[in-house]
Order: structure tokens, then sequence, then C-alpha cells
């Protein structure tokens, strides 16, 4: 598809993480001139606001003690819902996070999108973890360390079933990007998922361009389009400070932004998310502003 309008969807929540303050994400990325910068490249934006998101200190213990499943799952299917609708609308969706569980949303409406197609959708995930726990294996419990498992069709039928059907995305046409901190027991589950992972030493190795070019045929693969989940905490903190889990020897300023270049060269890419980011732990706005300027490079913006 050919996009003109762009649809921004902001899911200000932070309740599968144990650290406050992604959800104050959507308004620091706005802030940053998000509209402005979009604009400029020649496309209409439209801005359905934030998804409505309960507040952590009013819920009960019960739902503190479930990791904030019932809410999350609730969540998710609004914006399953609100991506769907975008696509259907020929808008091309930007979902500003919020804390990584949201893509258990925003890839359950991209999937039912291109399912109704009879088509698969490829999935890019930029991360510095695998984000492939299960409630059997988190040493947390804490849900934005599960997404990705669940949109391979793994973990609580709460949460895999979410817009009525398991699984989202095929393994084979999964990319994970940038990873360099695994849980004991999500090492094995990485190697056994049949996704196409990339670590941080393989991306030193053989440079990112090597890197994306394979995942972008894994993506490609028999598939409608792509979907890129991007978590800010990818990159290095040197960068991007402004994250909950940051951990060191991560992706460049340049890698990250040649990583979403070649995407955007694709013609492929169809929707988009953007995790993670913290603006309490942030240094002078510089996260927000890279993010903006990470959404401008998958949206086509090149240097001549």
């Amino acid at each position: 598809m050919t996009f003109k309008d762009i649809q921004i969807i902001g899911v200000p929540s932070d309740l599968g993480a144990n650290m406050r303050g992604a959800n104050m994400a959507p308004s620091a990325i706005r802030i940053a001139e998000l509209h402005q910068k979009i604009s400029v490249l020649g496309y209409k934006v439209h801005d359905r606001g934030d998804l409505h998101v309960p507040i952590r200190d009013t819920l009960s213990a019960e739902s503190v003690k479930l990791r904030h499943l019932e809410e999350i799952r609730s969540i998710c299917e609004t914006l399953a819902d609100e991506v769907y609708t975008a696509l259907k609308q020929a808008r091309l969706p930007i979902v500003l996070g919020g804390d990584h569980s949201i893509g258990m949303g925003t890839i359950s409406g991209v999937s039912r999108f291109y399912r109704e197609k009879k088509e698969k959708v490829g999935l890019v995930w930029v991360d510095a973890h695998a984000d492939m726990n299960t409630h059997e294996t988190s040493p947390s419990g804490n849900i934005h360390g599960m997404p990705l498992s669940v949109v391979l069709g793994k973990g609580d039928g709460r949460l895999t079933g979410i817009n009525g059907f398991s699984p989202k995305v095929a393994p084979e046409n999964v990319a994970l990007v940038g990873i360099r901190t695994l849980d004991g027991l999500e090492k094995e589950a990485c190697k056994q998922s049949g996704v196409r992972y990339f670590t941080m030493r393989e991306i030193d190795e053989r440079g990112m361009h090597s890197v994306m070019k394979e995942a972008i045929e894994v993506a490609s693969r028999n598939t409608g389009g792509i979907h890129v989940s991007f978590d800010i905490d990818g990159i290095d903190p040197l960068y991007a400070p402004g994250v909950s889990t940051p951990v060191t020897g991560g992706i460049s300023y340049r890698e990250a932004h040649l990583a979403l270049e070649m995407l955007a060269d694709t013609g492929k890419l169809n929707s988009m998310e953007f995790v993670e980011l913290n603006p309490m732990t942030d240094l002078a706005h510089k996260t927000a502003q890279l993010t903006v300027e990470l959404i401008q490079s998958a949206l086509g913006k090149s240097i001549v």
C-alpha cells in the first residue's frame, strides 16, 4: 500500500513494566514536534489522541498481583481495533507507547487487516531484549517481557486470544534485531522459536546493512506488508538514555537510522510502533527527539 495519510495513536501505559514513566512518552514525542516533522515529508497527519489507560495507583491489589493482565488485555483489544480501522481507512498507523506490552495490540490489529486479505504480515522487532518470556518463564512476571511470545501464539490464552485468533505472526516471518540481554529460560525459548534473531555480536561482525538486508528478506517472504516494532532500548543508552531498561552495547545512532531507512526503501512498511521511551530518565528531551527522527526515517526522509 502507498500511504498519504498517517494515523497517530498514543497508548500512555506503563502497566506492563515495573518502572514508571513510559506512560508519559506519547506526550513527550508529540512535544518534540512529531506532527510538524511528519507533515514536511508530505503526509497528512491525523491524531486519534491517546487511548484510555486506567490510573495505575487506583487499581486493585488483585490487579497488581496479576501484573495488570486484564487491564493490559483490554487496552490491547482497543488498540487492535484502532490500528485495524486506520489501515482500513488507508492510513498508516504509528503507535506511540507506552511499554512494549502494547505490541500485542498493535500487531493484532495489523494481523487482522492482512488476515482478511488472506495475507500474512512480516515483523521486524528491534529490541535489546527478546520479549519471549511467558508467565512460566519470566523471573518478574512483567508482561512487557512477553509480547513477542504472545503474538507467536505462546503464553496466557487471555493474551494470545486478543482479536479472537492466534498466532498473529508466523515465526519464519519474524526478524528480531539487536538483542543483547535475555533471561535464562528465555534463551532456550528464543532458540526454539523459529524466529530469525540477530544479536549485537552478529551486527558487530556483519554490519547493520547486511543484517537488515536479511531481516527484510525474512519479513517480506510471502507477506502482504511489514510491521516494525521498535523498542527504543534497542539503541545504546549513549544515544537514547531515556528508557526504562537501558543496556549498554547497543545499536548506534546511525545504525538505527539505517535500519529504518532500509525498511522505508522497501515500500512495504505499512505500520509501526515506538515503545519504552521514558521521559523520567531522559536527558534534555534527547531520546524523545531521537524517536521523532527515527519516525521520519521510517517514513522515507533521506539525507539528500
